[in-house]
């Protein structure tokens, strides 16, 4: 510490705040998420598998490409309001509807990925927790049509999130990124497990590895 504080008494700046060593937990999930213990119980249960090649998935919807899960952000339930909209109501405070339709133009977010305030929905962002890719991977490669989209738009797997932290994320899986937030591992752990069981899709040996970690953090 000597150093630290000689650069202080040279520079006349304030000492850095040191990282804080651990974070506390965050248990913000979406409605029909399991508990840790049926997590655990579901994730022994996910058939291991090395994941499939990703031949024939596209996501791009535009110019008339296959766009395999469907039209982004469906209107599954045709209540008039878009899996994004519903994503981002269901997250934020503070939210400011457009005028006359259901879309959100306003409110702020407690990013559980990251543990910070976003205010202003252009730096947010909806992240599929399994990743659609990886929905691919795992068996969505097989499913009808219908089944992706549905599986696509299921509020289960929609998480608001700092649009920063998302791109970080890509399509990545447990075991090459988790959010750095680590008060929620537990929370992301039990999200994710909640999906590939209700979808019965496969994991690696090691996504399940960095799963059964992140379970082993709940509370």
């Amino acid at each position: 510490m000597r150093w630290l504080l000689l650069i202080v008494l040279l520079t006349g700046c304030s000492a850095l705040p040191l990282p804080s060593a651990s974070a506390p937990q965050v248990d913000r999930v979406p409605a029909g998420t399991l508990d840790a213990v049926t997590a655990r119980t579901s994730l022994a249960a996910l058939p291991v598998a090395t994941p499939g090649r990703l031949d024939g998935y596209v996501r791009d919807c535009d110019n008339g490409k296959a766009c395999v899960f469907g039209q982004p952000w469906f209107d599954t339930d045709g209540d008039g309001c878009d899996q994004r909209s519903q994503v981002l109501a269901r997250d934020l405070t503070g939210v400011e509807r457009k005028p006359g339709r259901c879309g959100v133009q306003s409110g702020t977010l407690d990013d559980p990925y990251t543990g910070t305030q976003v205010t202003g929905t252009s730096k947010i962002q909806i992240d599929h927790v399994v990743p659609l890719a990886e929905m691919w991977r795992s068996g969505a490669a097989r499913w009808a049509p219908e089944q992706r989209l549905a599986a696509a738009n299921d509020l289960r797997n929609l998480m608001a999130v700092s649009g920063k932290v998302n791109q970080s994320k890509g399509d990545k899986t447990p075991d090459e990124w988790m959010p750095p937030n680590a008060g929620y591992a537990c929370s992301y752990g039990r999200i994710y497990v909640t999906v590939k069981a209700a979808y019965g899709l496969s994991v690696a040996p090691a996504e399940r590895s960095a799963l059964e970690q992140a379970l082993t953090t709940c509370g």
